[in-house]
């Protein structure tokens, strides 16, 4: 199997053959990873000295920071608050997300903004016109105490940004303007004059097809959603044995197949019934399949974090760790699953490299 890249608690681990080959920032939080050939980046969470950017040209093997992304100078005048009353932060506490298309690298982070630079890190340019949202005012935190963009989808001109809680944005001209979409998306948690409001949706997890890039998975804290139209219109999906979850993985060139990791939601958030299992579609989510085989069935009591799942770009092997710090992959795309560690650190994110 490829180069794995874990992103945990405790360090960005790196799996070769099935064995950790290496741990870089050992007991620092490394909230997101990316790789593409040699180079790999790795969201570094400093504490008090805060969010860092660190990147390597060499396959992991040394790492250099860059600069991370900033704020632009805050207004003068009262701290902007939101509908809960609390202060909205204008300033970086934490990478979410990193994507790469092209030569231009994306990151999403805590609280809801989006960057973009074109020069490898070295320099970043805030994309305003989303910040700049008279929406972005009524976005309120999910997991996190703030609104935070975790899912960052790039095809040509259009990005794609889910945002919990904020529903999910897009743009047809790289970021120039941006509109809300999302259509059928609906919000248990809101009061009923609100259920469909787009701007409140609490989106958990974007994935999307790569050879059809209007096709899209989507995991709400309300249930499972797939679009055919690049976002503008959902259908509800009915996910075994639960519809809830944080991750979701996009089969990368058939665009009916898509991998889940179902959960019980809210204040539980541990497998159904203790058994642990990813649901799998291969006919565009009108059916699933259960998949169990080598994960726990009993007494199970993992949770798959929003970028836990991950999928490699032949579309044939799976990766997924846990906030309990077990790790799985599975060859023959979810049928049976290798644990590989259940000792490792909470797990933010997993990425085959």
């Amino acid at each position: 199997m490829q180069k794995l890249w874990v992103a945990t608690r405790k360090g960005l681990i790196e799996i070769r053959n099935g064995d950790v080959a290496n741990v870089t920032f050992l007991g620092v939080p490394v909230t997101q990873v990316y790789a593409r050939g040699d180079e790999v980046f790795a969201a570094v969470g400093h504490g008090h000295f805060g969010a860092k950017l660190h990147r390597s040209r060499d396959g992991g093997a040394t790492f250099e920071e860059v600069k991370a992304p900033a704020w632009p100078p805050k207004p003068p005048g009262p701290d902007e608050k939101d509908p809960m009353g609390r202060v909205i932060p204008w300033s970086l506490e934490q990478i979410w997300t990193i994507e790469k298309s092209g030569d231009v690298l994306w990151i999403g982070a805590l609280p809801a903004g989006l960057f973009r630079s074109a020069d490898g890190g070295q320099s970043w340019q805030m994309v305003r016109a989303l910040w700049d949202r008279e929406e972005r005012k009524q976005w309120m935190g999910g997991g996190y105490d703030v609104p935070g963009i975790h899912s960052v989808r790039i095809d040509g001109r259009r990005v794609l940004c889910g945002i919990s809680t904020g529903g999910l944005w897009a743009s047809e001209d790289a970021g120039e303007t941006w509109e809300l979409r999302g259509k059928g998306l609906w919000a248990a948690y809101n009061p009923p004059e609100l259920k469909y409001d787009l701007n409140s949706q609490d989106v958990h997890r974007i994935a999307a097809c790569d050879a059809q890039p209007d096709v899209l998975w989507l995991q709400h804290h309300n249930g499972a959603f797939r679009s055919a139209d690049g976002g503008r219109t959902f259908t509800e999906l009915a996910v075994p044995p639960s519809s809830f979850g944080f991750a979701v993985a996009a089969h990368p060139r058939d665009p009916q197949t898509a991998w889940f990791a179902p959960a019980i939601k809210d204040e539980k958030r541990v497998p159904v019934d203790g058994a642990m299992v990813v649901a799998r579609t291969r006919d565009g989510g009108k059916s699933f399949e259960v998949l169990r085989r080598g994960l726990p069935q009993k007494n199970a009591f993992h949770l798959v974090y929003r970028h836990g799942l991950d999928v490699d770009a032949a579309g044939e092997s799976l990766a997924m760790g846990t906030t309990t710090g077990a790790l799985w992959t599975s060859r023959d795309q979810g049928e049976s699953w290798q644990e590989l560690s259940k000792d490792l650190p909470p797990i933010y994110a997993v990425r085959f490299g």
